[in-house]
Parts: structure tokens; sequence; C-alpha cells
């Protein structure tokens, strides 16, 4: 077993200190920078460094990024969210270990999805029931991984399925 204990630090977002959300890093007690390629290629990273080698990717509707001593985490709803996703990542991350003799280690982000598209899709009212200012900010939102399709109220069903169906060969999982 590669990770096997860390220590979860819970603290609002410095930026924005009203947000109900809040973030966390795990800081891990073992490096786990040599199991990343192999994370990269179970997970599919959307953004992969090597050196210093991290990965960032988009699952269960968070931002997480890898390093080789730390897990960060945003827009989380407690503690017991933060643990929990930290736990499956921390199965995530021994199982690519366990099994990197039978998985090709990749040093290459999936590609981004693009803005326009997206725009293309959203209705462009600017409403603001997403959280954002305008549907354009939305769209550079959803390239990033940080909003998803559920986020935008007004997007029709029809366009909810177009959206999705894009976005479903960068792993951003909706």
């Amino acid at each position: 077993m590669l990770l096997e204990t860390y220590r979860l630090e819970i603290f609002n977002s410095k930026c924005n200190p009203g947000a109900m959300a809040v973030h966390c890093f795990a800081h891990l007690d073992q490096d786990v920078s040599e199991a990343i390629p192999y994370l990269n290629t179970v997970l599919g990273g959307f953004n992969v460094t090597r050196e210093p080698p991290s990965v960032t990717f988009r699952s269960q509707g968070k931002l997480i990024t890898v390093h080789g001593d730390k897990i960060a985490i945003n827009a989380l709803k407690d503690e017991t969210e933060a643990r929990k996703i930290v736990e499956w990542l921390k199965r995530e991350i021994n199982e690519a270990w366990d099994k990197r003799g039978e998985i090709e280690p990749s040093y290459e982000s999936l590609p981004r999805p693009q803005v326009m598209p997206i725009l293309k899709l959203l209705p462009k009212t600017n409403c603001r029931q997403c959280g954002e200012p305008t549907c354009m900010v939305f769209a550079v939102s959803v390239t990033e991984g940080v909003k998803g399709v559920e986020d935008c109220p007004p997007l029709t069903e029809e366009n909810q399925k177009k959206l999705k169906e894009y976005l479903t060969p960068f792993k951003l999982d909706f």
C-alpha cells in the first residue's frame, strides 16, 4: 500500500470568506509522486505536470488536484464529504499503484472543452442563476470543471443533452 495516512485540513476560501462551501487539503504522510502518471491514466486528468508531479481532474462534482505530498479539493459541503472523497481517492491511488504493471502511465493532459461550443448551447440571458455574472463566465467555468450542466437552471432539456454529449469525451463527469 503506497498511501496509508494523511492529515485533513478544512478551510474557507480567503477570497470569499462568506461562502458556504469549504475546501480541503489532505496532507499525505507518504509521497505518491510515482503513482501520479498511473492515476492520470485511470482517472483522466485534464491538467498534468511532470515537475513537480501533479494531476488535476474533476470527479464527484469537485476539482481535485493530487500532488506528491497533498491532495486539494474544492467546494465541499463539510468535513464529512471531504473525508469521503479523500478516502475514495486513497483507494484509487493505491489501486493504480498496485496495478501499475498493467497500466500504461500517462503524462499527457486530456483535451479540454472549448468555450464557444458550450456558450452556443447556453441561453445567453446572463440571468446569474448559476452564480456567475454572465453566460460567458459560466462557459469558462464549465471548461475548467468548476461548473456543470446541472448548474444552469434555464438550460433547455435538449441543450442539456447536447452539452452532456459534448463534455463526455473530456471526462467531465456529469
